[in-house]
Order: structure tokens, then C-alpha cells, then sequence
């Protein structure tokens, strides 16, 4: 399912159009994003949270030369799904 079906979807269950349907959407992403960017934590009851981790400077190896390579520090988003919403699927 890509972004115009999933909307779609969203706006029949919703009995909402989907032009406003798609600004929701796109509102949470940026919503989401500009909290992670602060640092805080989103969480979601039912759900699950996102949040920002970081990941260490490392050194890897290139397969193909086997040359080794530094990879830089960066941040990562996560999410991780809640319990509820994981048993949903294993009932």
C-alpha cells in the first residue's frame, strides 16, 4: 500500500475527503518530525512511541574492495510498536 492508497483508506473509514485526509497526514509527519528534532519522545497509547536514537561512530568493511570505511556518528528515528497493538496480531 503506498501513501495515496493508505490515504484513501484512511479518508472511507473516516467519511472525510481525501484532500483533508492527506493534510492530516501530512501534518503528523511534520508534527513527528519537529519533536524528534527536539529530542522528546512521542508516545502513543495502543500504539507505540517514536523517539531518536544515536548511533556511534563505527568502521566497517567495504564487501566489494574490502576496504575499510569510517561511517560517521549520526541520529536515527525509531519506533517501536506497543504491546496491545502487537497482540492484536497474535490473538
Amino acid at each position: 500500500m503506498n501513501k495515496g492508497e493508505f490515504i484513501k483508506a484512511v479518508a472511507e473509514r473516516a467519511n472525510c475527503t481525501q484532500k483533508d485526509t492527506g493534510v492530516v497526514f501530512d501534518a503528523m509527519i511534520d508534527t513527528i518530525v519537529a519533536v524528534l528534532k527536539t529530542g522528546d519522545k512521542i508516545q502513543i497509547p495502543g500504539f507505540g512511541s517514536f523517539e531518536l536514537a544515536s548511533k556511534k561512530a563505527t568502521t566497517k568493511i567495504n564487501p566489494l574492495t574490502k576496504k575499510t570505511v569510517k561511517v560517521a556518528a549520526c541520529k536515527v528515528p525509531k519506533f517501536k510498536f506497543g504491546k496491545s497493538f502487537k497482540a492484536i496480531f497474535n490473538a
